[in-house]
């Protein structure tokens, strides 16, 4: 089983592919989305559960997707035209350096994508080159909350502590106007989400061929976490504005 499905068993319960609650993803776009009239970019968009929630919330808001997996942005579709919203929303698929929009959007999502750029920075360079003046970007990257082990960042890949996060993006021209800190609540409901999911899956299919090796999966992710990363991987969730307008 590839891993885009694999994903898609896994978020089952938890659509928004990040460790925050509804109450956090609905105050993380009240900052972001202050008119409630903008035009919306996702990069990396998978199935849109960030501007599907915006465009339920604020009828004013237009919104555009891309992703690289059609079976994402096939199920994007489907739930956007089963909502009433789909009339406001496109969706590419195609490489975020590939998509030319024909003018800037007021906000730039990729919330938990940084891998796909090459790390926070390059993502907000990317997100950048889409964003109207006075513009805000939302993305959710990891950060060390405790010195990891190098288990954890075997598994996870290397990141800084908070402070030296926010000083990075400080350097790198943008301004913080709000953010979120996953709880430890919301890292631990997102885990166990996830790993129910997938084991759900595989219990209910115990004749499919990929039933065993999920289950491999789990346990391994399972131990990979409570011994791994648990203690020391923190989330937060920015929106920013460039701290002076231009390139």
């Amino acid at each position: 089983m590839d891993r885009e499905e694999i994903s898609r068993i896994a978020h089952t319960d938890h659509p928004v592919k990040a460790p925050l609650d509804d109450d956090s993803v609905r105050e993380v776009l009240r900052h972001a989305l202050p008119r409630g009239d903008e035009r919306v970019l996702d990069l990396g968009c998978g199935p849109a559960e960030w501007l599907l929630r915006a465009l339920a919330e604020r009828p004013g808001v237009r919104a555009e997707g891309i992703d690289l997996d059609a079976g994402s942005l096939a199920e994007a579709r489907e739930r956007a035209d089963a909502a009433g919203v789909g009339g406001r929303l496109a969706l590419h698929h195609a490489a975020a350096e590939e998509f030319a929009p024909d003018k800037p959007f007021d906000a730039v999502f990729s919330v938990g994508a940084a891998h796909a750029f090459g790390g926070l920075l390059p993502t907000l360079a990317a997100a950048h080159r889409h964003l109207a003046p006075g513009g805000r970007v939302v993305v959710g990257d990891g950060y060390w909350e405790a010195e990891p082990t190098a288990e954890a960042v075997g598994t996870l890949g290397d990141f800084d502590d908070l402070a030296t996060t926010l000083d990075k993006v400080a350097g790198a021209g943008w301004t913080p106007v709000a953010a979120h800190l996953s709880t430890r609540h919301e890292l631990d409901a997102y885990e166990w989400s996830w790993l129910g999911s997938v084991a759900d899956w595989a219990l209910d299919r115990p004749e499919h061929p990929d039933s065993a090796g999920l289950l491999e999966l789990v346990a391994a992710r399972r131990d990979e976490w409570l011994r791994g990363y648990r203690h020391c991987f923190g989330f937060v969730s920015l929106v920013l504005r460039r701290t002076h307008e231009g390139p």
